[in-house]
């Protein structure tokens, strides 16, 4: 008897690459490239962004009630703020984010912070609560 052959999925659907990926302003102030999400890929419980934020630039300080989150730096230098504690952050370094935590991160290089957002679950804007107003050197949405 002949085996059944499992369907292959369309590639384009757990295979991306940053190039397909526009960059769009964030609700955060950072500029934000979706990698993998739901809503596009075969990804179902988590997304994964590549977030950018200019030289003397920061984000809102906000926090996600549900999502749990991963910040891996690639580029640049910044001060992050987690919980009231604020610590420099640099390219290899990875900061775990839990839910409800407030967090902003602020460039501290004359190049953009570059790095990684990992979301579990995947990252939703209704998930978002700012906790402050925009202040002067944080980016607008």
């Amino acid at each position: 008897m002949a085996k059944r052959r499992t369907p292959v999925p369309d590639r384009a659907s757990y295979l991306n690459h940053r190039s397909r990926s526009e960059a769009i302003r964030a609700p955060d102030g950072s500029r934000v490239r979706e990698l993998m999400h739901p809503a596009h890929h075969a990804i179902e419980r988590m997304s994964v962004a590549e977030a950018e934020v200019d030289p003397d630039r920061s984000t809102r300080p906000h926090r996600h009630p549900v999502a749990e989150e991963v910040y891996h730096i690639l580029d640049g230098a910044g001060v992050m703020e987690l919980a009231g504690e604020r610590f420099a952050v640099v390219p290899g370094d990875i900061i775990r984010i839990a839910p409800g935590q407030v967090h902003r991160i602020e460039t501290k290089s004359e190049v953009p912070l570059r790095f990684l957002c990992i979301c579990q679950p995947a990252y939703r804007d209704e998930d978002t609560e700012f906790v402050d107003p925009v202040a002067p050197n944080e980016t607008e949405a």
